[in-house]
């Protein structure tokens, strides 16, 4: 049969991809002072062998405050940059495009880890919180700590702060970076009318409310080669009455289009805590329609994330013109040799192809021989 489109090259800008297949960012909360650890190091390993075309290290504050978490890695020094620099050189040496996610929590910051409940730190916990910031002083919740606004001078110095980060991740070896513009953290927070209750330039029209994401993307593009391409996080929809919905973040898109974004991930929710988290019962690839419609609406490169779970779904995204790339998270997690069963289950010609040879060569000669 033909080659499944899931397993297909794709040029952006100045890179090919191998495959369709990208690895989502997925934070693990393992880092100590923003720097990856071994932990980080045998995660991605796992991903490195597993034949997908693109990875993303987890979201990466560009400030010591941006973090979500105490155990979130951050590029906001340049000593975070040879812990990152082990894990791109092990995903170039496998075929592997090395990405990243990078980002600032804003109001979602100075948190516990999700397992340890996830609430805003303490004073007197086991771990210090930190002041938070965003663009009102709009808690996320009832009884959440209270942001500080964002003065202009802070806006700035916020950019610079990306610039800065985006300086580091080249030096790092990535190859591809994602602005995280979704999930209620900052940029989020100034796009949608739930959060941003401002009166300067900064706040009200959509225009104005997009202006952060806009300078950012082009902080982005002064420093990121021009043959390597931009991705940018979104969450297309709040899911909540008077927030964000499709016709803005189609509007958003055509914009960072212009400065030179060359994909938008599309993602949903997070004004009131994550939608993965929750408890809400999830459908297999929910957000989607989300990936198409900015697609069409926009005319610009998507990748499809959220519940989707075999490469016949993946497959049929991409067929059906609703998507140019596949994010993998969890279903990783479960089978790091998800594009190996993907391949099989589409009846790829050589499936195993999709391994290091040192494992095709013995998967293959077993298939061979194996009495069925």
């Amino acid at each position: 049969m033909s080659q499944p489109i899931l397993f297909s090259p794709l040029t952006l800008r100045g890179l090919t991809l191998r495959n369709r297949v990208v690895v989502s960012p997925m934070c693990q909360y393992q880092a100590v002072d923003g720097a990856v650890q071994n932990w980080h190091f045998a995660h991605h390993a796992r991903f490195a062998l597993g034949g997908v075309g693109t990875a993303f290290v987890e979201a990466t504050g560009v400030t010591a405050e941006g973090r979500i978490t105490p155990g979130c890695t951050g590029l906001w020094s340049d000593s975070h940059i040879p812990g990152l620099r082990r894990i791109t050189d092990l995903y170039r040496a496998h075929g592997v495009v090395p990405a990243i996610q990078l980002g600032h929590a804003g109001r979602r910051a100075s948190c516990e880890r999700p397992w340890d409940g996830g609430l805003p730190l303490a004073t007197g916990g086991k771990e210090a919180p930190w002041p938070i910031v965003g663009p009102s002083p709009v808690p996320e919740r009832d009884a959440a700590p209270v942001p500080r606004e964002l003065t202009i001078t802070d806006i700035d110095g916020l950019v610079d702060a990306f610039r800065s980060a985006f300086r580091r991740a080249l030096a790092a070896g990535f190859d591809i970076v994602e602005i995280h513009g979704a999930h209620g953290y900052l940029i989020h927070s100034f796009f949608s009318p739930l959060s941003n209750q401002r009166t300067d330039g900064y706040g009200g029209s959509l225009g104005n409310r997009m202006r952060f994401a806009l300078r950012i993307a082009e902080a982005a593009r002064e420093i990121w080669p021009k043959d390597r391409p931009v991705f940018y996080r979104a969450s297309v929809v709040d899911g909540i009455d008077g927030g964000v919905s499709l016709e803005d973040t189609v509007g958003l898109a055509k914009e960072l289009k212009v400065r030179g974004v060359d994909v938008i991930d599309c993602s949903s929710g997070g004004m009131a805590g994550s939608v993965t988290l929750s408890g809400k019962k999830l459908k297999p690839g929910f957000q989607v329609p989300l990936s198409t419609g900015v697609r069409r609406g926009a005319d610009i490169a998507t990748m499809a994330v959220g519940v989707i779970l075999t490469g016949p779904q993946a497959e049929a995204i991409l067929a059906e013109g609703n998507a140019d790339l596949i994010a993998i998270g969890r279903e990783f997690l479960a089978d790091p040799n998800w594009c190996l069963h993907a391949a099989e289950a589409l009846g790829a010609d050589n499936p195993f192809a999709q391994l290091p040879k040192y494992y095709a060569f013995y998967l293959e000669r077993r298939a061979a021989v194996l009495e069925r």
